[in-house]
């Protein structure tokens, strides 16, 4: 089993390289797609907020509910889950994309500081690697943070709806009553972590076009 996950580790890496190599012979650089992925990477959290905001309405609107259908109900609820987690999941994938065009990026760099021939270049070349390795350090915590908040708003997500799904009636409304304020403390944060990852996207993006 290692040595399978090393092989199709190997294979996915091959294919990255590849893919890359491909760009770069059309004029794209690994520079250029770095830029696109933290952009695709803060559109995905944008998109998360909306739908974690969403599925807190919802649950809103379930506690306040008076009368009617609740398998209905239960089922708007769960298909607000379901898209919670598919944008979280979006999330974490592009974020993983971000780290890799990186790092072969500041690979890259890092081997072609020893193809320089005058020292003053190289040196100047050094320190904007280091400065653009410290900022992408700081963004790619930032996320990772905001990520690790999806987390706790996901499980309260589906604890609710699994509570509900099996116990269709009011006691159970009155019950998910205590989760809401728990919920919505969570979202919050959640949304204030995203927003710090979005505003240092935006200065790490602004940054690499400056320093181009």
């Amino acid at each position: 089993m290692k040595a399978f996950i090393a092989g199709l580790l190997l294979l996915l890496t091959g294919c990255q390289s590849a893919y890359y190599a491909a760009m770069e012979k059309v004029g794209i650089e690994k520079r250029e797609i770095l830029v696109d992925r933290v952009e695709e990477t803060k559109d995905a959290q944008k998109n998360a907020q909306t739908q974690f905001k969403s599925a807190l309405e919802q649950l809103s609107t379930l506690i306040k509910f008076d009368g009617g259908e609740l398998q209905s109900v239960y089922e708007s609820l769960n298909d607000e889950y379901e898209a919670s987690r598919e944008a979280a999941d979006r999330v974490s994938a592009r974020i993983d994309k971000v780290e890799d065009v990186a790092e072969a990026l500041f690979d890259e760099w890092q081997q072609e500081l020893t193809q320089y021939s005058n020292e003053s270049l190289r040196r100047a070349s050094e320190r904007k690697l280091k400065e653009t390795e410290r900022r992408y350090q700081s963004l790619i915590r930032a996320m990772r943070r905001a990520e690790q908040k999806m987390e706790p708003v996901l499980a309260a997500l589906k604890d609710n709806t699994l509570y509900l799904k099996h116990n269709l009636n009011a006691a159970a409304i009155g019950a998910l009553q205590g989760e809401l304020s728990s919920l919505q403390n969570n979202v919050q944060q959640l949304i204030q972590e995203m927003n710090q990852a979005i505003a240092q996207s935006d200065a790490f993006i602004d940054n690499l076009k400056t320093n181009n």
